[in-house]
């Protein structure tokens, strides 16, 4: 794309690992200056070029410090990239109240918080993109409380998307299926755990969760939301984007 994001500065959640890094890698290809944020701080030093900041996005004060920092460094954020998150599955009857409340506070609560204090940098240009998940637009077997988080995020964007229609600034939700990344490693130590099967075909049992029968790459996730932040992107509003192989 050639440099097309100089000027902009972009904060990514969860930017030390998979989606996350991958999105701001790219962004920092094009040019942007990015911040990354997260609760561990070695992670998100291995992310060459880009501004680390320890952040909780749980704790709305640890959030309004965090990217009050960003801004300090990079000056406005104009490209908010929602992304750290937790994927733990349980049945209801198997979730009590502080998983609910982990599950919530991290994905849902920690978009909120995020985009919340980002947004008075927005004008009169800016992108929101939260990674949400395929499970943000049907169920989730054995996830109630993750698949109501992801569907919360939709619901985040859309709502923002309506309250700032005409104003230059976007929002949108990226919504991966199965994406090779240390998640899948722990579900494949999890479906090995509880049924005994290899490593290699438990994670058999997760490449054919996606109808296209592979797992998702990184850079594919980060393609879509380098292609948000285009001009060509500007018309595309309030929407929750598949990039899952064909599942819907």
């Amino acid at each position: 794309m050639g440099k097309t994001l100089e000027g902009r500065h972009a904060l990514v959640t969860g930017g030390g690992t998979g989606i996350g890094r991958a999105i701001a890698e790219a962004l920092l290809a094009e040019g942007a200056a990015v911040t990354v944020t997260g609760r561990r701080a070695a992670p998100l030093a291995e992310v060459q070029g880009a501004y680390p900041v320890e952040m909780d996005v749980s704790d709305e004060a640890s959030v309004v410090a965090g990217i009050a920092a960003a801004r300090d460094r990079h000056g406005p954020v104009t490209i908010c990239v929602p992304n750290a998150g937790i994927a733990e599955g349980a049945t209801i009857p198997k979730t009590d109240a502080e998983m609910w409340r982990r599950i919530m506070s991290i994905n849902l609560d920690g978009a909120f918080h995020t985009i919340r204090a980002c947004l008075p940098d927005m004008d009169p240009w800016g992108r929101v993109i939260a990674v949400s998940s395929i499970a943000g637009l049907k169920g989730l077997k054995g996830a109630a409380a993750y698949t109501a988080s992801k569907h919360g995020m939709i619901g985040l964007i859309r709502g923002l998307a309506a309250d700032h229609l005409g104003r230059g600034v976007t929002f949108n939700a990226l919504c991966p299926g199965y994406v090779d990344t240390a998640i899948i490693d722990q579900n494949v130590d999890r479906i090995s755990a509880r049924t005994g099967m290899s490593d290699a075909d438990a994670r058999d049992v997760m490449v054919g969760l996606n109808p296209h029968r592979r797992l998702i790459e990184v850079d594919e996730v980060a393609a879509a939301a380098l292609w948000l932040c285009s001009d060509a992107a500007r018309s595309v509003n309030g929407q929750a984007i598949q990039i899952a192989g064909g599942e819907y």
